[in-house]
């Protein structure tokens, strides 16, 4: 399944007074991994929604911490595909310091269209299947 990995180097304000990262960044750092993967596929979630009402709403989320992350720390944040369903998909996030693992998690988000009254989970179309499909 195709694979995306961003760096990021930590910032004074991801942390809490003891100088380690406050766990809901990892949330945020995910939400971004998945914005990168979808824009290096060429599907952007702001066009996503500008161009056809599309959106990718969170089903679930979990993160598992292996082991701190601290100020100015640089990360590497990989993002797999892992399950591609009819209307669903599962991407993992895996947070690196150098080959250290510090922690990893999931989100399952669904294809969405808003553009009726109510937002509906519709069928993944192929051309975006495909791409999320390839393999390095």
């Amino acid at each position: 399944m195709y694979q995306n990995q961003m760096n990021y180097k930590v910032a004074w304000g991801d942390t809490d007074a003891a100088g380690i990262v406050f766990y809901p960044n990892f949330y945020n750092w995910m939400v971004n991994g998945t914005n990168e993967l979808f824009d290096a596929i060429g599907y952007p979630a702001s066009k996503l929604f500008a161009e056809e009402k599309i959106g990718l709403p969170l089903l679930e989320t979990f993160c598992s911490f292996k082991s701190p992350v601290f100020f100015e720390d640089n990360l590497q944040i990989v993002s797999i595909i892992k399950e591609i369903h009819d209307k669903v998909f599962k991407i993992s996030h895996q947070f690196f310091r150098n080959e250290t693992l510090l922690a990893e998690g999931y989100e399952l988000r669904a294809w969405t269209s808003f553009a009726a009254d109510k937002p509906k989970a519709v069928s993944i179309p192929d051309q975006v299947r495909d791409a999320l499909g390839k393999r390095d």
